[in-house]
């Protein structure tokens, strides 16, 4: 009886200590992990913050990059920049890319197309066999390329510009001057549009969603440079209505 005793008292130790053990181990993983992304908050912050990460990201480039252009491609000095123009481009890429086009493109994207999410998730592979996040995938394309940039976009990047740079004070002639100057430069405008943001959007619309952003914007910064140099400075305006 006793060594019955003694062999139960032995084997209730051996559970206690497993289940203690069992216990130790696994709440030590939400610490590490936590601990991991406290050690290194800068490297998490574009998944953890997204919008906030690709605001930044989108009011700095568009900024650097008409700022580039006027250094390197019309060789101004830095005391010759023009930060009226450059003005522009931050207001620009504050509300509108970095704004709006996230609105537009993470959260409308998402009640107007269904499989975003999962299909975003998926790995490439997997993504070549989803017929439907294929097909939605290709209608963000076409909704980007057809509606958002010729009929949102553009209208809405002169507006800015009149607004910075013109010299009333009185909305609708900021929408009617802007929409005017928009219509004499359209065939050029879309043409280059299309050739770039045709394939580029052929990318982003495949990439996991936190990486959607910043990826347009690295394109965008391109982009921007191509419109500071065409269309940014305030000449043009003067050149468009002679």
């Amino acid at each position: 009886m006793l060594s019955a005793y003694r062999t139960g008292v032995v084997s209730l130790s051996r559970t206690s200590l497993q289940t203690t053990t069992k216990r130790v181990f696994h709440s030590s993983k939400p610490a590490a992990q936590s601990s991991s992304t406290a050690a290194n908050p800068i490297a998490s912050f574009p998944k953890t913050h997204p919008f906030a990460f690709q605001l930044i990201v989108a009011t700095g480039k568009t900024s650097a990059a008409d700022i580039m252009c006027q250094v390197v491609a019309e060789r101004k000095k830095w005391d010759e920049i023009d930060w009226k123009r450059n003005g522009i481009f931050v207001v620009f890429g504050f509300a509108y890319l970095g704004g709006f086009q996230y609105y537009l493109m993470i959260t409308k994207y998402r009640q107007w197309f269904p499989t975003m999410d999962r299909f975003a998730k998926l790995p490439f592979a997997e993504k070549l066999k989803d017929t439907a996040g294929m097909i939605d995938a290709v209608k963000m394309v076409l909704f980007d390329v057809i509606i958002h940039l010729p009929c949102i976009y553009f209208p809405t990047y002169y507006t800015v510009k009149e607004f910075v740079g013109g010299k009333s004070y009185n909305p609708i002639d900021w929408v009617t001057d802007g929409v005017t100057k928009y219509s004499k430069n359209m065939k050029e405008d879309l043409t280059a549009m299309i050739k770039l943001w045709g394939p580029s959007d052929c990318i982003q619309f495949v990439l996991p969603l936190h990486i959607r952003m910043p990826f347009r914007h690295l394109v965008s910064f391109f982009w921007t440079a191509y419109v500071s140099f065409t269309r940014g400075n305030f000449e043009d305006n003067v050149e468009a209505e002679k």
